[in-house]
């Protein structure tokens, strides 16, 4: 047969071989390795293996080159935050001096708009959609028109162009929402963004705190609960609404014997006259923060550009967000102001929480803001559509390989099991998602490493409140881990501080979770008893929530002080720590742990998950509707055995451990007062609606 001797020239191909394929010194070595060991000079190949070998350098050297990298953090994540014991500050800084802003030119949320302005080219800058339609957009020049015009008509209205002129926005996520918050920001006046779940008490307190004048509505039936208000005299202030929607002329009447004016959004805006007053930097942003008697968080743009300072990389021009967290939040606000910078699309939903995962798959998201009972659902489903032995043990292996590359810091959505078992989870999220947010409320390790695997995308975890403008910790790029909630931003120092009564001290890195820096805002509007609870003299606002330094720098919440209360044998019960261990019980879809000091055991009144319950009863012999089942004692008994059983493994002492649960069929809502808009539960309101049941199951004998 024929034959051929590789000779010097062979190397100098595959050389250039390398080279052209981009490799590195230590890649070329990679390919070399693959070769004979003995002399090329020595070696008498055939043609065929001549070209098999050619074959096989390119594919190896294809591989190198195509092959996932691994994410580069920013900094070392075994040291991702710098100081003593008790009080960090980010590694990403030079120095203690904290960070107040990014770009120069970015100093309010107006500057920030109007950088995205620039920077976008006139490109689509809010979205919307009707049912069964594609998302339609309105351009960055045409937001910042409306805004104008909006703003100038305000100014004819009476309002007044300073930051002591306070406007309430009182609707559901929608673009005019955030063309009136601008509109506000163009001639310097501050918003406060009103809840619909808040009850009119709390409204009525709002509106004569701020003394507004002046609210936005999306619709004629928010409208009227204001205007119910002004008829009995208990919001003497209010003298206008103005409506995105179309209203009736009975109401248009109705208001005049009041002495309100109704005007339409579209109309007021015909008011415009042309104007130099822009933000000045000096504006408030009135958050008002419930449960119990409402406080007014003044939230000013300096707290607003240094929080999106320390975030604002993550973000590209080409990014897509979806937006249905309530914007009277400011989770939501921020990643907004966030997106708006970078000349970046927000699309809203169609306001109907039902038809969200459609809104998702139209708009086809880059980032996907979420909290945690979104996640947790998203989580149960997939392992709830898993049926079979074999599909179930497929979806696990597939998991367990893309967590693997995870922990060598590699984050992709295009691997073998993306394509063969993850694609149809991803594609239900819009098949573009590049990154997501959760924060708001702690989530479960077990349940962001699963996502992170199955989603493909970056997954961050944020902590902070409104009073320190959102966020305070963020997940570092690059660190996959879970079980924190990540290290300082740069525009925060966070230190911990003893509670004695807790037995937590800061010498052993726990303590109570107190922030400092340029985003921690300046108080309660007229409520100095409630900042001066909030903020220390020295400027450290104490957050209620018990943290623990992790040894990379990484902060994790372990406890909560404010809810904490003793049962009767002296023991502390921090509820939340147990309901977030409870709801990874399987037939568990809310759950709201009670105790009462003059009683030594906890109870809980449990929401099954209706997509789940029924099957799973059936497999324990249970059969009956879902509502049935709730009242059957002895599937009662099998779920409070296995929540017992969930908190065991998750550590739970015995007096953590519920002693006597209530079955109820109706999920905790917004709509039915259960749930604040960001989700979380409203403590005082279900321990009085469930008052009865928790009575009846104390009246037993104690167990």
């Amino acid at each position: 047969p024929l034959t051929v001797v590789l000779h010097e020239g062979g190397s100098e191909w595959l050389k250039s071989l390398c080279s052209s394929a981009g490799l590195k010194g230590s890649e070329h070595e990679d390919v070399w390795r693959l070769l004979p060991s003995q002399p090329l000079s020595s070696l008498f190949l055939s043609t065929s293996s001549l070209l098999g070998l050619g074959a096989l350098a390119s594919l190896t050297a294809y591989w190198l080159v195509t092959r996932p990298r691994p994410m580069r953090p920013p900094c070392d994540l075994q040291a991702q935050s710098v100081g003593d014991p008790s009080c960090r500050r980010s590694a990403l800084l030079k120095d203690d001096l904290l960070q107040d802003f990014y770009y120069e030119n970015t100093r309010t949320a107006y500057d920030m708009f109007q950088r995205g302005l620039k920077i976008s080219g006139n490109g689509p800058c809010l979205g919307f959609r009707k049912p069964g339609q594609p998302y339609q957009w309105i351009s960055y020049t045409e937001v910042a028109q409306q805004a104008q015009e909006l703003g100038s008509g305000l100014l004819a209205k009476g309002c007044r162009a300073n930051p002591e002129q306070f406007v309430g926005i009182f609707a559901q996520n929608r673009p005019e929402w955030m063309i009136s918050e601008l509109a506000c920001y163009t001639y310097s006046m501050a918003v406060v963004p009103l809840y619909d779940t808040l009850g009119m008490e709390a409204m009525v307190h709002i509106l004569n705190l701020a003394e507004i004048s002046l609210v936005i509505c999306d619709r004629e039936e928010k409208a009227a609960s204001l205007l119910e208000n002004k008829e009995k005299g208990k919001t003497p202030k209010l003298s206008c609404l103005v409506l995105f929607n179309d209203f009736s002329d009975a109401f248009v009447e109705k208001a005049k014997k009041c002495e309100v004016e109704v005007l339409k959004l579209e109309h007021l805006s015909l008011w415009y006259r042309c104007s130099s007053l822009c933000c000045t930097g000096h504006c408030n942003n009135v958050l008002f923060i419930y449960p119990g008697k409402p406080k007014g968080a003044m939230i000013t743009h300096g707290n607003i550009a240094s929080n999106t300072s320390s975030v604002i990389k993550i973000l590209e021009q080409d990014d897509v967000s979806i937006s249905y967290l309530p914007l009277a939040h400011m989770f939501e606000r921020m990643i907004q102001v966030t997106m708006f910078c970078h000349g970046a699309r927000v699309g809203f939903y169609q306001g109907d929480i039902s038809l969200l995962m459609d809104d998702i798959k139209t708009l086809k998201p880059t980032f996907f803001p979420v909290v945690p009972r979104l996640l947790n659902r998203i989580y149960d489903k997939i392992l709830g559509s898993v049926t079979s032995p074999l599909r179930r043990a497929l979806l696990h292996y597939a998991v367990r390989r893309k967590q693997a590359e995870l922990r060598s810091g590699i984050v992709r959505n295009n691997s073998l099991w993306d394509k063969l078992v993850f694609n149809r989870i991803q594609t239900s999220l819009g098949g573009n998602l590049r990154f997501a947010l959760t924060a708001s409320a702690p989530i479960s390790p077990t349940v962001l490493s699963f996502l992170r695997a199955t989603l493909g995308c970056l997954i961050f975890e944020g902590y902070g409140q409104t009073e320190c403008t959102a966020g305070c910790t963020f997940s570092m790029p690059g660190d996959w881990s879970t079980g924190h909630v990540g290290s300082p931003l740069p525009c925060a120092m966070v230190k911990l501080v003893d509670i004695p009564d807790m037995n937590y001290y800061a010498k052993n890195g726990e303590g109570e979770i107190c922030i400092r820096g340029p985003s921690v805002f300046k108080g309660y509007l007229k409520d100095p008893e409630k900042t001066a609870e909030a903020l220390d003299t020295d400027g450290w606002l104490h957050s209620g929530d018990v943290g623990q330094w992790l040894p990379n720098g990484t902060l994790r919440i372990i406890d909560r002080k404010k809810h904490i209360f003793k049962l009767s044998q002296g023991e502390y019960i921090a509820p939340e720590k147990i309901e977030n261990a409870y709801m990874r019980c399987v037939p568990v879809l809310q759950v709201f742990v009670h105790g009462d000091s003059l009683q030594s055991y906890l109870i809980a009144i449990v929401v099954p998950d209706p997509e789940v319950f029924v099957s799973w009863a059936k497999e324990r012999g249970f059969v009956g509707s879902y509502e049935e089942l709730c009242q059957n004692p002895d599937v009662k008994s099998a779920v409070l055995e296995e929540m017992k059983a969930v908190g065991k493994q998750a550590g739970l002492m015995s007096f953590e451990q519920v002693k006597d649960i209530y079955l109820h069929p109706e999920m905790f809502s917004v709509a039915n007062g259960l749930l604040t808009p960001t989700l979380k539960s409203r403590r005082t309101d279900i321990r009085r609606v469930f008052q009865e049941q928790i009575s009846s199951m104390y009246s037993k004998t104690a167990i």
